[in-house]
């Protein structure tokens, strides 16, 4: 008898623990429940992140977050939660947001050991270096022997470490613990380079008082896939992120943009179009949002390409592989079918 009561006993902690962690799980609940959605944010710079003129908060980092509550709320309810690449994913880990669309590569380390899953890609960038015009500098190669200025903690270090390990050239990394303070170490001559994503670089550079005296080497030392990142073991959730930035990318293909959505909704012949934009069909219950979840996206936030023409073409970044596939770049949307 003893043994059974143990037996049972023992069943009943599984069973309670299972129970406790799908409630823990259900995000979109919780989300609801608060009003509001919580983002992770970043101080990325122009164009990325940052306060704008008007004192509101602005970038690409931000309408990721914009285009997740425009989907759960139709309205963009967010309270944005700054953090930094270091500290996000404890943050996220231990519920103190629902997610971290700030641009985190997508890499096998973070992937499998984190507790966290990728929602897709919606943004490619390659590490590139800012160096000084005057240094005479024109190739990675001329950095052997050079000090270069690095956040501590990032995959931004380790592609460094493994450039420069597989060519045989001599460095000396100099770490701090956010990118903000590599750049300021640099400007403070304390390093001969500093090296980050080139579209970062670009933002930050931008704000550079002496920007003439400094050059982005055109050459990159990695590809860096980046996506949003939430919670593991609640995929209800990730397909509600994964979709809600998806979705932007298939408006582009589609024709559909934030200036047009409204007619587009009432008038486009096309079954896929009239599926997105909640027309025909239940593809909002399926997710456990409205069916005119994506419509919303778009007439409050816009499809790819007029969240980058309005964040980050004024900063002079080129679409490159961020292009549509069908323009040659590497941003597919999956079908509305």
């Amino acid at each position: 008898m003893s043994v059974a009561r143990a037996a049972a006993g023992a069943l009943a902690m599984l069973v309670a623990a299972a129970t406790a962690t799908a409630a823990h799980a259900d995000t979109l609940g919780e989300v609801r429940q608060r009003g509001y959605l919580r983002c992770g944010i970043t101080e990325s710079g122009p164009g990325f992140s940052f306060v704008n003129a008007a004192g509101k908060r602005a970038g690409f980092e931000i309408d990721h977050c914009n285009t997740i509550a425009a989907a759960l709320f139709g309205g963009l309810k967010v309270q944005y939660v700054l953090t930094t690449p270091q500290t996000a994913f404890t943050l996220l880990q231990s519920r103190g947001i629902d997610v971290f669309p700030a641009g985190a590569t997508w890499s096998f380390s973070r992937d499998a050991a984190l507790g966290l899953d990728f929602a897709g890609v919606y943004f490619i960038d390659g590490q590139g270096f800012l160096v000084r015009k005057r240094s005479g500098v024109q190739r990675v190669a001329d950095l052997a022997g050079a000090t270069i200025c690095v956040a501590q903690g990032t995959t931004l270090e380790q592609n460094l470490a493994d450039y420069f390990h597989r060519r045989r050239l001599k460095y000396r990394p100099i770490t701090y613990g956010d990118a903000d303070k590599a750049l300021e170490a640099y400007q403070a001559d304390r390093c001969d380079a500093v090296t980050m994503q080139r579209a970062a670089l670009a933002a930050r550079a931008a704000g550079m008082a002496d920007r003439g005296q400094h050059h982005i080497l055109t050459e990159i030392i990695s590809r860096e896939p980046q996506g949003p990142l939430v919670r593991q073991n609640d995929s209800r959730w990730r397909d509600i992120v994964f979709w809600a930035l998806n979705v932007r990318v298939a408006a582009e293909e589609l024709g559909v943009s934030q200036r047009n959505v409204a007619e587009m909704r009432k008038n486009s012949p096309n079954r896929e179009v009239q599926r997105m934009l909640g027309v025909y069909g239940n593809y909002g219950r399926a997710l456990g949002l409205s069916n005119d979840w994506a419509f919303n996206v778009i007439r409050l936030v816009g499809n790819y390409d007029d969240v980058w023409r309005r964040n980050l073409s004024p900063i002079g970044l080129e679409r490159g592989p961020n292009r549509l596939i069908s323009q040659g770049g590497a941003m597919l949307a999956l079908p509305f079918r």
